[in-house]
This record gives structure tokens, sequence and C-alpha cells, in this order.
């Protein structure tokens, strides 16, 4: 690891006055997670690390029945597996973080290190940039890609995003609040995710002097459901994993939101999975329909394959989950 200086502002702005304007001059240090890893690796190398743990105006959770839901950047999700309202109230959410089964990461990871954190890709945790190419050759496409995107995946971008909470805040319409020079900004949290088109990108709306602020879920508008597919039950990241809001009329599904993890290089939303629901009563071929739907336009590459069948598995068993109908 190299050199680096240590700040550790009390507020939000001072934290923003010590952030530079490359990521090569400063970097948000809250939980560590992956932040540490990344530098131990020397795959990135910043000059200051300014660490936010002790703004508190980041910190807690807070429901209220009308507003929704706040959860501040530095809540970790131990502090989120404990939350009764979030655990009764915003379910998608709950499993999403359960099933982040290391009791470390479950204390120190934090939720908004979860939205920032980079690709697990390990062509770029190799040194091979974000883009993972080689004189302009992509290594993914005639590589080892059997974790890498099944969707969204025309290139340059093959990773896939390794956000737990994405794909559940999306699903459940939620916004992060970004601080930064000019004050505060909101946007949804979908919008947050982008896939770059060059190595110079990033695959999050964030400028290198903003830091994420809160995040907020609307009230809870219907039953809602995370189910992720994993190789095995120690720490490790989902092959797949879809999260579903449902809005109900009575037995019959009014609206829906599907939106996949872990198989594009951004929570992918599949307004073709939200269309097989609604109108529907929910029922074992309904949700394998939606299914179906979710994963029609996939496109595997050379070595993973087996994940549209994973992933169409996952958006099955999130519909019956959030119906009540359990995950079979």
């Amino acid at each position: 690891m190299r050199a680096f200086e240590y700040a550790s502002p009390s507020t939000k702005e001072q934290a923003v006055a010590l952030l530079g304007r490359s990521w090569n001059d400063a970097q948000v240090l809250a939980g560590g997670t992956d932040l540490l890893s990344l530098m131990k690796d020397d795959v990135t190398s910043p000059k200051r690390l300014v660490d936010i743990k002790r703004i508190e105006e980041l910190r807690g959770i807070r429901f209220d029945r009308a507003r929704g839901l706040r959860l501040g950047a530095l809540a970790t999700f131990e502090d989120v597996l404990d939350d009764a309202e979030v655990r009764t109230s915003y379910p998608a959410i709950h499993s999403a973080v359960e099933g982040v089964t290391s009791p470390q990461i479950r204390n120190a990871g934090t939720v908004g290190g979860d939205l920032c954190q980079r690709p697990r890709c390990w062509y770029y945790r190799g040194g091979f940039g974000l883009l993972a190419q080689d004189g302009g050759r992509s290594l993914v496409v005639d590589g080892d890609n059997r974790y890498h995107a099944i969707l969204g995946n025309a290139g340059p971008a093959y990773f896939v995003s390794p956000s737990s909470l994405g794909p559940a805040l999306i699903a459940l319409g939620a916004t992060v609040a970004i601080f930064g020079p000019k004050g505060q900004r909101e946007i949804p949290v979908e919008k947050f995710f982008r896939t770059p088109r060059t190595s110079d990108e990033r695959e999050q709306d964030l400028a290198p002097g903003e830091i994420v602020a809160e995040v907020r879920v609307p009230a809870p508008g219907g039953p809602s459901a995370t189910y992720e597919v994993r190789e095995k039950e120690a720490l490790d990241w989902p092959l797949t994993a879809a999260s579903v809001a449902l809005k109900m009329s009575g037995d019959k599904v009014q609206s829906a939101r599907v939106v996949l993890g872990h198989v594009a290089p951004v929570p992918w939303p599949s307004p073709e999975a939200a269309a097989a629901l609604a109108g529907k009563t929910i029922s074992e071929s309904v949700a394998q329909a939606a299914g179906d739907a979710a994963v029609a336009k996939a496109r595997a590459l050379s070595g993973n394959g087996y994940k549209i069948q994973l992933a169409r598995v996952a958006v099955k068993r999130a519909v019956l989950a959030a119906a009540g109908g359990g995950a079979r």
C-alpha cells in the first residue's frame, strides 16, 4: 500500500473541502471494506483518505409512514438488519442485506459504501482497468467470463454491478442524496448507476468532490421481495439476484417493478417482466412467465450461459415471495 494523508472531518462541508478534483487526489473512507483492498492491490492509490465516520448527520435510519424511509450513508448493514421497520415494511431491502453473511462486513459495510463499491471483476482487480482491455481489445470476451454480464453487455463494459442494495432500492423507487461543493442534489438510484463507455468514466454518477449523504425510500406501496442465487452460503457475491415491488388491486397486480442484480454493469430494470405481471393474479405460471420475459434479451458470453437460467429462477422466486407464496 502506498503512503497517503489521512483526514477525519466532522461535517460534510469539511469532507467535501478535503476532496480533490480527481480520484487520485483523495477518496472517501467509510467502512473501508472495498477501498482498502483496492489500495492494497494497487488498483487505486489516492494521495489522501477522507474518513467520514465522524460525520453524525450521515448516520442513522428514520422511518415515517407518510414520508417513507431515510437511510444515512453511514448506516451499516447491521443497522439495517436490526431495524424493525425495514424488516416489516421493506422486506426487499432486508432480504438483500441478510444475504451478506459475514458479521465483519455487516458491522463495517455501509449503505453508501455498498452503492459506491467497485466491480468485483478479476480483470479490473488485476489492474487492467474498468473496461478490462489490453491494447484496445477486451480481455473479457475471449477470456474467463463466467461471472460477467448477460444483459447490457454489447460492450465495452462487461462487468456486473456488485451492489447488494441497488436492485431493491430501484424497485422501490428510491432516491439518493449527493453532497458536493455546489450543495446537495438528489437523483433516482436508478440513474446513480451508469454503464461507462470509456475508461475515463465511472460506473456511478458521482464526481471526485462529492459524497453520498443518504438514501430515501418512498412509503411502502405494496409487497416486495429480493431473491439471490449464490454459489455458497459463506460470504460471496450473488451469481444473480432479483428484486420485485408490487402494487396490488385486490388479488391482481396493478403494476410492478422488477430489477435484476449481478447480471449487467448496472442493476437491470426489466419492463418486460413487469408487463408480464401487470393485471395478473400471481401464480406459479405467471411468475414463470415473468422470469422468462426478464431474460428474453439476455446474451451469454462464452462461459456464463448458466446465468440466464439462474436469473430466470431468481425473478420467479422473488415474484412468488413478494406475493406471499414463498420462494420455491
